[in-house]
């Protein structure tokens, strides 16, 4: 199957609004059109079936306008994060051999140095209201394109797009997955959450992103929905949506619901619209979780899921109770176990690596056999993530794998203090990672961030983490940050504050 049937199943119900962008409303049937033509276009620019198309841009509808037309001419979408570092950015151009580039004006510089670094890139297509020297018109080219496009016909196994990972450990590599795992991954997480088919939602998190491919595909299946793009995070402007448009679920990550805890101006609003709080990307501390209860009166569920297993892995959504601090039940179609470090399951409740199995599995790693054949073996791919599952088939992620800390041949888990610290009232983030230790081969570095107009000093701090943790656990030294150093979608880079350490 081509993963670009599910649009058309969203077009059998006739006509209507299906995305609201900066005011203005765009029907299902306007953005099936845009992609027809904007496949006819690469076509002509000589993209074919199997070449790699990279967009670089903020959330705008020309984003999901390029995924559509991409796949319909059997190309692959290559969606990347538009705030990573030009190294990475060089890296990725190289390593997956693109030629032709999708982006806006803000970011012609960097694509104009990886261009150079990767000698291959022959078209830059710019989402822009005037026309930009050396490139080519997104509009434009729409509007001279004709609307008559087949669709090509591709194989299950087929890859439909890569994801780079953010590189949070090491060198970002090419997620490939496929057209029948995408479209598996989507029916999956329709079945699960058992969303209303008119669920208006709110899009503020990154679409050149997984989190861009599953919100799309998904909103194919609410046959009546529509969704409300924003091109960034903005506090004012998500609670001024939520109120105008009566959004019914919001994608979240932890860092944004610390802001929304923080934003003076909430009560001008009428957020109660909103029934699905759903949080992911990083793990969300049981006492901001609380806190976002008793100030709103809502319950945030958590889920959970990686690039290499389509993005949507387990939820909170549809389950018969939200519990705080777990990512929830795996979604349908979707095997997860805890394994040893022999890969044997491990008893309930005992700790372990959670891996995965099942159709949304990546295919692989691009031009990376031997990565693959280390996180994906005997058909289980293996996350990285540690955690335990209780009595009830909710899972629970306790750390990453390389983030254990081993102080004195003990294994300490940094979300442990991470949590203690969280609850110090003036602590908006925390972050604890293991630096070298010539006593104990390892101990604890704590990092964290204050709440506007809190004051607090590092000994006060670790003050309150003696009267919360046995010694061993406390940490070695608490630093303040102005911020943290965090990838596109609010997780905090461990691997940057191991370079501060």
């Amino acid at each position: 199957m081509n993963i670009a049937e599910l649009a058309l199943e969203n077009l059998k119900v006739g006509e209507h609004t299906s995305y609201i962008f900066e005011g203005k409303e765009i029907t299902n049937f306007q953005m099936d059109r845009a992609a027809r033509r904007f496949g006819n276009a690469l076509l002509k620019l000589g993209v074919s079936r199997g070449d790699r198309v990279i967009m670089q841009m903020p959330n705008c509808p020309e984003v999901l306008q390029a995924f559509q037309a991409i796949w319909r001419i059997g190309a692959i979408a290559l969606p990347i994060n538009y705030l990573v570092g030009q190294e990475e950015i060089n890296f990725i151009y190289q390593d997956s051999g693109v030629h032709t580039v999708i982006t806006s004006p803000e970011y012609l510089d960097k694509v104009k140095t990886a261009q150079s670094k990767s000698g291959v890139v022959k078209n830059i297509i710019m989402v822009a209201d005037q026309d930009v020297e050396g490139t080519h018109n997104f509009q434009k080219l729409v509007d001279q394109s004709s609307e008559d496009l087949m669709m090509a016909e591709t194989a299950d196994d087929d890859v439909a797009t890569m994801i780079y990972t953010s590189g949070t450990t090491g060198t970002p590599k090419g997620v490939m997955l496929t057209h029948a795992g995408l479209a598996h991954s989507a029916r999956m997480q329709q079945e699960t959450t058992k969303l209303p088919q008119d669920l208006v939602s709110l899009a503020m998190l990154p679409l050149c992103h997984s989190f861009g491919v599953a919100m799309m595909n998904g909103s194919f299946l609410r046959l009546h929905g529509k969704v409300v793009i924003m091109r960034q995070f903005n506090l004012e402007q998500v609670f001024a949506n939520i109120d105008k448009y009566k959004v019914q679920s919001v994608p979240i990550v932890p860092t944004m619901v610390i802001y929304m805890l923080m934003f003076p101006d909430y009560k001008k609003y009428d957020i109660r619209s909103v029934k699905y709080w759903v949080c992911g990307s990083a793990p969300l501390s049981i006492d901001t979780w609380k806190q976002f209860k008793e100030k709103f009166g809502m319950e945030i569920g958590e889920g959970w899921g990686l690039s290499e297993a389509g993005a949507n892995n387990s939820t909170n959504i549809g389950r018969p109770v939200i519990k705080p601090g777990t990512i929830g039940k795996p979604m349908k179609g979707m095997e997860m176990k805890i394994f040893d470090d022999h890969d044997n399951e491990v008893p309930q409740g005992q700790e372990g690596e959670i891996v995965l199995k099942g159709p949304m599995v990546m295919k692989g790693y691009w031009n990376m056999p031997e990565a693959t054949a280390e996180v994906i073996r005997n058909g289980w791919l293996h996350t990285g993530d540690i955690g335990f599952v209780d009595a009830d088939g909710y899972f629970t992620i306790t750390d990453r794998k390389k983030d254990i800390i081993i102080k004195g041949g003990e294994n300490i888990s940094p979300r442990v203090i991470e949590e203690v610290l969280y609850a110090h009232p003036a602590v908006a983030e925390a972050s604890v990672i293991g630096i070298k230790d010539k006593v104990y081969g390892e101990d604890i570095k704590a990092f964290v961030t204050l709440k506007p107009n809190a004051a607090a000093t590092s000994d006060e701090i670790l003050e309150f983490c003696r009267g919360k943790l046995k010694k061993f656990f406390v940490p070695k030294e608490v630093v303040i940050l102005a911020a943290m150093p965090k990838t596109l979608v609010g997780k905090i880079l461990k691997k940057e504050l191991r370079k501060m350490a």
